[in-house]
């Protein structure tokens, strides 16, 4: 199996995508938190600024340059933060009060922000500072030493930056752990797919038990492994059976032919021959054309025929058709079928699986015996494998040998037919048809053994209309199970 390393492989090209949208993620969040923090201490000191000089100009207003004076010295030695900027100078530029020595040559014009480098007591610091004019010349500096806030600033930036260090080592950690789990998952996968591929057709994907994606994953594969193990033991099997079945009447009509060419003395010996040959070959090309038929059915083609029809006219026609082969054989076909069963399908398949169960009915019945044609409608009972909401049911019984839990739990395989159906004429294709007919239908073949005889029912689903199931009201109760009937074995769709 080859390889793949670097950014060629899927699961680092995942993990390094994982990584960068976390560390990006990561970024734009604590960006988002800086931002905020950093603009929040800034509106709050220019609110701060110019709530102090709304209320010094109401008292300039109300007394005049003493009163400013004062109020600032108040306030320079109310404040405990020691961040509070003022000046006030006269129209000289000589200092009146504040707690700056001159007036800042920057500050050139009124009403707008200004930072600058300030000293105040001997200490270099940062301001942001706003001046206005005063009425008689007079200057007002109000402003906030934003030391503190730049501070803040560097110790919140280089937290940010270590948070986005340590989850940006998070993010690569969990890369790492994703780029494991992916490695891991897609590891079993190709292990166990390669192990397939060469043959080995019992390697399983491992299931861990936590009910996860994984083992859903895990289960679907090997839900498919199984199927396909299933289908090549199928095909396996047809092709062993084939070879077996077709080699007699093959080797068969060889020999006639082979014999009639090296012996015929006349016209009417060789016309003989020459007839058996075809009659086997005739065979041998009905075992094909229905092989044919059952491939064609499973595979869904016939829904493109489905309607909607009767179920009990053809019912009736078909067991009246058998009549005559039954009667031969003093059997007595008793059909205990309701006035009407709307159904959904296809007539003609429908037709062709009833046929093949009273064929094989009345060929497996004894003398003087009886089959029974039954349908009836009503819920599926939970058969484990069967179809949903309510179903129509058609059963054959027969009174014949029956057959063994063995053999039924192989009657509908390809070519299979017990030992006590060695000696009658057939290929064993024939409930395999049946079987194929009913899955399409979306249904389920049932076998029960009775003493005597064998009963085969196929429930199928009823179509349904605006959401209400359509079936028919029965005037005849389905017929009841014989007293040695035992458990039914349900075959359903694989």
């Amino acid at each position: 199996m080859r390889r793949t390393g670097g950014f060629r492989s899927a699961s680092v090209r995942f993990a390094i995508g994982y990584a960068v949208l976390f560390s990006a993620s990561a970024v734009l969040f604590l960006s988002v938190i800086w931002w905020g923090t950093a603009g929040l201490i800034e509106r709050q000191v220019e609110a701060s600024v110019a709530a102090d000089a709304r209320a010094l100009s109401e008292r300039w207003t109300d007394g005049g340059l003493s009163a400013l004076a004062l109020t600032i010295e108040d306030r320079l030695e109310d404040n405990v933060d020691d961040d509070a900027i003022y000046l006030l100078v006269d129209p000289h530029g000589q200092h009146v009060a504040g707690n700056l020595p001159s007036w800042p040559a920057d500050v050139a014009m009124s009403n707008v922000w200004y930072q600058l480098s300030v000293r105040r007591a001997g200490a270099r610091g940062v301001a942001e500072v706003q001046g206005f004019d005063l009425p008689g010349g007079y200057r007002l500096l109000v402003g906030r030493d934003v030391r503190g806030r730049a501070m803040l600033r560097r110790l919140l930036t280089d937290l940010l930056l270590w948070a986005w260090i340590m989850i940006t080592a998070l993010a690569l950690g969990g890369a790492l752990l994703v780029r494991s789990m992916f490695r891991r998952m897609i590891s079993q996968i190709a292990r166990t797919t390669t192990a397939v591929a060469h043959g080995d057709m019992t390697r399983r994907m491992p299931l861990h038990g936590r009910g996860n994606e994984l083992d859903e994953v895990a289960e679907a594969i090997n839900e498919m492994l199984d199927r396909i193990a299933r289908l090549m033991d199928g095909v396996k099997q047809v092709s062993n059976a084939i070879a077996h079945d077709l080699r007699t009447p093959i080797t068969r009509a060889r020999a006639q032919l082979e014999y009639a060419a090296l012996h015929g003395k006349d016209e009417v010996t060789l016309r003989c021959a020459i007839e058996d040959g075809v009659a086997d070959l005739d065979n041998i090309t009905a075992v094909f054309e229905a092989l044919l038929r059952i491939a064609q059915i499973e595979a869904g083609s016939r829904r493109s025929a489905f309607a909607s029809f009767d179920l009990i006219p053809v019912l009736r026609d078909i067991a009246e058709l058998y009549e005559p082969a039954a009667d031969e054989h003093e059997i007595k076909v008793v059909m205990r079928l309701p006035e009407h069963l709307p159904f959904y399908g296809d007539r003609s398949m429908i037709q062709q699986a009833v046929s093949n169960l009273l064929d094989n009915a009345i060929k497996f019945s004894p003398h003087g015996g009886s089959i029974t044609v039954a349908s009836a409608v009503g819920p599926n009972l939970g058969m484990e494998g069967g179809p949903a909401g309510r179903v129509a049911t058609i059963a054959i019984s027969d009174e014949g040998m029956g057959m063994s839990e063995a053999d039924i739990a192989r009657a509908s395989d390809r070519f299979f037919r017990a030992d006590s159906a060695r000696n009658t004429p057939g290929s064993g294709l024939g409930l395999s048809l049946v079987q194929a007919i009913v899955q399409l239908h979306g249904g389920t073949m049932q076998f029960s053994r009775r003493d005597p005889g064998l009963t085969v029912r196929m429930q199928l689903p009823l179509p349904t209309a605006r959401g209400k199931t359509v079936g028919a009201n029965m005037k005849q109760d389905s017929p009841q199970p014989h007293s040695g009937d035992s458990s039914p074995v349900v075959i359903s769709a694989p």
